[in-house]
């Protein structure tokens, strides 16, 4: 299982310290959280936030935009030469030539899916993507439980990819703990998405990722 914590849950004011610390913790990827305030109700953090992030971190970055002008935010962002941008399929009126940006860039595309969307929503896009995140909670906020049914979704997805792309990953994102971390597994999950659960867990970053791996 690789791990991504997400810095929505580090403390901004030691950002670079939170940072060092998942990657020493032996993270695989910096979970970034992009929130323009429109298509999900909060705003996170821009270019120079994610910048410093850039700086600061051995790992490469996984950028989640939750935004309704991707276009726009893609280019933002791409400068930091990000492993993934990951869009929701629910704000991209053209998934398809956005796909292709992303990758024109150098950067890995991903498509971004709520709770409530069906992967059948996105066969069509499978072979051009390496990615899937499937949201396990509303997007938004950080801390929300997790939403059980997202484990029959992932393996609905996981069949889809099996025919479509094999090589295209699964992340799921929300809610995400040692509780749930093998029915995930289970269910064909290649990265998790981790932020309450790595930030404050009692034993520290390193033994929380730890337990999720």
């Amino acid at each position: 299982m690789l791990v991504a914590p997400s810095i929505l849950s580090a403390d901004f004011g030691n950002l670079a310290r939170d940072v060092k610390a998942i990657c020493d913790g032996g993270c695989d990827f910096v979970h970034v959280d992009v929130m323009d305030g429109h298509f999900v109700p909060n705003l996170t953090i821009g270019p120079v936030v994610v910048e410093s992030v850039a700086k600061s971190t051995i790992k490469p970055l996984d950028i989640h935009l939750m935004v309704e002008n991707n276009t726009f935010f893609v280019d933002l962002f791409a400068p930091f030469k990000p492993e993934f941008i990951s869009f929701h399929i629910e704000a991209e009126k053209h998934p398809h030539r956005l796909i292709q940006k992303i990758r024109s860039l150098g950067i890995r595309p991903a498509l971004a899916l709520n709770p409530h969307t069906l992967p059948e929503s996105i066969e069509y896009l499978l072979e051009d993507v390496d990615m899937v995140l499937l949201m396990s909670v509303n997007p938004g906020f950080g801390g929300q439980s997790f939403i059980p049914s997202v484990l029959e979704k992932a393996k609905k997805l996981k069949s889809l990819i099996e025919i479509k792309n094999p090589r295209c990953l699964i992340e799921v994102d929300g809610g995400v703990s040692d509780r749930n971390i093998e029915l995930l597994k289970e269910a064909g999950v290649d990265i998790v998405v981790a932020g309450s659960f790595v930030y404050k867990y009692p034993s520290g970053i390193a033994r929380a990722i730890s337990a999720l791996k």
